[in-house]
């Protein structure tokens, strides 16, 4: 196969334009319906469950997701599929934990929950530092991902891809708030579902859509193009776990990460802010996961499609990552229109998600460290409009420094950093606050603090990191082959098997040792407002 993929593609700029410019009329048409802080960080709280549970779907299914796990499942084959399912298990747990008491007891962020009824000096500094913390990890990848992408497809320079992507960012965020990054959401959500379910369409009607033919086929290309070589006749690793990840416990690690992560991530804990009550926060997590299991099905097809229609040695020789093989079958299936159409999906997904990441930082800033910390609620809804604007601003610069400082580094691997932190440093601190009544100031802040150290200093020192990045690897014999495999301080690539254990642990001890009365007769109060939504933001 022949692909015209590092050439300028005028169909794909085509697209991105039409994209570019229909999300910007969205944004002047929001912008004069944005005037308040409600309408800033929640869309005035005006969002349907339907509408919500497709923008949930539109805020996680990431690049990531749609060029990472086809392109896992491209090379890997099985084990791609624990990414794609310990993305997906994560929503329940939103779903029966966290929804609910996020639209009661909550007003703009997080934050708000785990300090409702504690200190909220030390808590929103706490929780504020993580979730910025997080979205600047999270940011990182889509940066350097739009980058490259925008680089490869549409043959401007890297630099420039990288502006363009943080303008755009900035305007939908600044002008518009969270009623333009919804629509935008909403809009991505719908290419990305569309494009992802005609590719693997396309795929099956080429095996006579028999799943059995699909899996067939990539074996068979495995085994051709490994004639010859040290992994002849190997193929069939590809239906079998163990091939990405070959220790348990690195599985068990990670599938704690992907599943707790979600209810830990601030873009998304954000969303249950801007629809009216708790049933429709409820029913937009349904629509949600009905939306993303359809799509991590997809992922499945369109990677397996991609090793047998593509072939590992073509997608390795665009990206040794295989972040390229949807666009790559894309190419082989509908040639170069349909290339163009993935390629300005994929650039709609990054943008979506960074100017959710964006309002959410920007968020966490504003409300949470000016208003409740620094002017201890005594700010002005003007002031803190004005701060969340500056904010935004000041978070878009950065992710623009960021995606160049970070230009040609392998950075997939902080997209699972940002599932580590916010699952070992947020979740413990929410359903703590919620569901434990001797849950103290000084326990959260230790919870949190815990959580936040321990998971990036143990990714640091794992063999990702410490191994891959840095240079510090061993050889080992595999199928006979002298080989070299990062190694690292820490033996696991994903380190929530510990950090978060450790942060509920810091979070019970220190509770235990430093009690919080005025919290615990708190508590009472906070069930009615919890179960019964009295006193709920409107």
């Amino acid at each position: 196969m022949n692909t015209s993929l590092g050439q300028t593609n005028p169909i794909a700029i085509a697209f991105f334009f039409l994209f570019v410019i229909i999300t910007l009329g969205i944004t002047y048409w929001a912008a004069k319906k944005t005037k308040t802080a409600k309408e800033f960080y929640a869309a005035g709280r005006n969002i349907t469950a339907g509408q919500n549970g497709l923008a949930l779907a539109g805020d996680y299914m990431s690049a990531a997701s749609f060029l990472g796990i086809a392109g896992m499942v491209a090379l890997s084959g099985f084990d791609g599929l624990i990414y794609a399912i310990g993305f997906l298990v994560g929503w329940p747990i939103v779903m029966f934990l966290v929804a609910e008491p996020l639209r009661n007891l909550g007003k703009y962020t997080f934050a708000d929950v785990v300090a409702y009824r504690l200190r909220q000096g030390p808590v929103r500094t706490a929780a504020a530092v993580s979730a910025v913390t997080v979205v600047t990890i999270y940011l990182i990848p889509q940066m350097v991902g739009s980058g490259t992408l925008i680089k490869m497809l549409l043959g401007l320079p890297y630099e420039a891809a990288i502006v363009i992507v943080g303008v755009l960012m900035i305007a939908y965020v600044l002008f518009g708030g969270m009623l333009s990054t919804t629509w935008v959401q909403i809009i991505k959500a719908g290419l990305l579902l569309a494009g992802s379910t005609l590719l693997s369409v396309l795929v099956l009607a080429k095996y006579g859509f028999s799943f059995d033919q699909v899996f067939g086929a990539a074996v068979e290309k495995v085994n051709e193009l490994a004639k010859g070589t040290a992994e002849a006749g190997t193929g069939f690793k590809m239906l079998q776990p163990g091939k990405l990840l070959a220790k348990p416990i690195d599985t068990i690690s990670l599938s704690l990460a992907l599943m707790f992560g979600t209810a830990g991530l601030p873009h998304i804990l954000m969303r249950f802010y801007t629809v009216p009550d708790t049933k429709a926060a409820r029913n937009s997590v349904n629509y949600g996961t009905a939306w993303i299991g359809y799509f991590y099905i997809l992922t499945f097809i369109m990677g397996f499609g991609a090793a047998s229609l593509v072939g590992k040695d073509i997608i390795t020789s665009i990206d040794k990552k295989g972040n390229m093989a949807a666009p790559l079958l894309a190419e082989a299936l509908g040639g170069p229109i349909f290339l163009g159409f993935i390629a300005a999906v994929a650039f709609a997904t990054i943008l979506a998600v960074v100017s959710g990441l964006t309002l959410s930082g920007a968020s966490a800033f504003s409300h949470d460290l000016y208003a409740s910390v620094f002017k201890r609620g005594k700010s002005t809804e003007k002031d803190e409009m004005r701060v969340a604007k500056i904010s935004t601003v000041v978070f878009g610069l950065i992710a623009i420094f960021l995606g160049i400082a970070f230009k040609e580094q392998n950075v997939a691997y902080m997209v699972g950093l940002a599932f580590a932190v916010a699952a070992s440093a947020n979740f413990p601190a929410i359903l703590m606050s919620i569901t434990w009544k001797k849950f103290s100031t000084a326990g959260a802040v230790a919870a949190i603090w815990t959580g936040l150290i321990l998971s990036v200093g143990l990714i640091f020192l794992g063999p990702t990191v410490w191994g891959e990045v840095l240079g510090h690897f061993t050889t080992t014999m595999v199928n006979g082959v002298a080989t070299k495999v990062p190694v690292g301080i820490f033996p696991l690539s994903n380190p929530a098997l510990i950090s978060i254990p450790a942060s509920f642990l810091a979070g019970i001890l220190v509770s235990l040792v430093a009690p919080d009365a005025v919290a615990q007769e708190k508590f009472d109060e906070k069930k009615v407002r919890l179960y019964m939504g009295v006193g709920a933001e409107s």
